[in-house]
């Protein structure tokens, strides 16, 4: 009876032991994603400021007052931390599309809100990261494989959008696919005018991606307004 009731304490504090490391390992994979959060929101930071070619890991380490070491612990190389901090920047806003596209009233609005939220806003800081990545894109492979991704992603929504308007009766259009890849190039090729040679405005560059829509769509350019 003795050794039972022994082995059963044992058992127990066995049971008690897995509990507490589990709690503990539990605790130490939400420490870990949340360090990995703030490199990442650091070095989207960073970014910004500085561009992927000029950011060093270093630069990221002092923002956040760690050792380099411990971002190459999380990342292992610059590269693969420039990626996903890319991939950070950019799914910020495809969450903010996916909202706006889930508030779309039909599918008409759905493309004048994605046309809306993909034009350069502001300090169009987003849009600084995208024109950015892609020029690192050239040379990185890493970077390359994440901006396609994230770009088709766009390309997607707004497929979607027009595949819905023809379904529906909205838009006539023989190739949804096509002219979501037609009206995204023209806009990064006018974004890139307004940002970087600030040859046309922002209101010029709405009114030309609005016309070239409308077209492809078979609408009243009016209606994207």
């Amino acid at each position: 009876m003795a050794g039972d009731h022994e082995d059963s304490l044992s058992l127990g504090s066995l049971h008690v032991t897995d509990r507490r490391n589990s709690i503990v390992s539990d605790v130490a994979r939400r420490q870990v994603d949340l360090r990995r959060e703030e490199i990442l929101a650091a070095a989207a930071a960073q970014v910004v400021a500085r561009g992927f070619g000029h950011t060093r890991v270093a630069d990221v380490a002092s923002a956040l007052e760690v050792s380099t070491s411990l971002i190459f612990y999380h990342f292992g190389t610059k590269e693969k931390l420039m990626a996903e901090a890319f991939e950070y920047a950019v799914n910020r806003d495809l969450s903010t599309l996916d909202d706006t596209v889930a508030r779309a009233k039909n599918p008409t609005d759905g493309v004048r809100r994605i046309l809306a939220l993909y034009s350069p806003q502001g300090n169009a800081h987003g849009w600084t990261v995208w024109v950015d990545a892609w020029a690192e894109s050239l040379r990185e492979p890493q970077m390359r494989e994440t901006y396609i991704r994230l770009d088709d992603r766009w390309k997607d929504v707004l497929t979607e959008q027009i595949q819905r308007g023809v379904d529906d009766g909205e838009f006539v259009c023989a190739d949804p696919a096509g002219s979501a890849w037609r009206i995204s190039a023209l806009l990064d090729g006018l974004a890139v005018q307004v940002m970087m040679h600030q040859r046309i405005t922002k209101k010029k560059l709405a009114q030309w991606v609005r016309g070239a829509a409308a077209s492809e769509l078979g609408i009243d350019s009016d209606l994207l307004t």
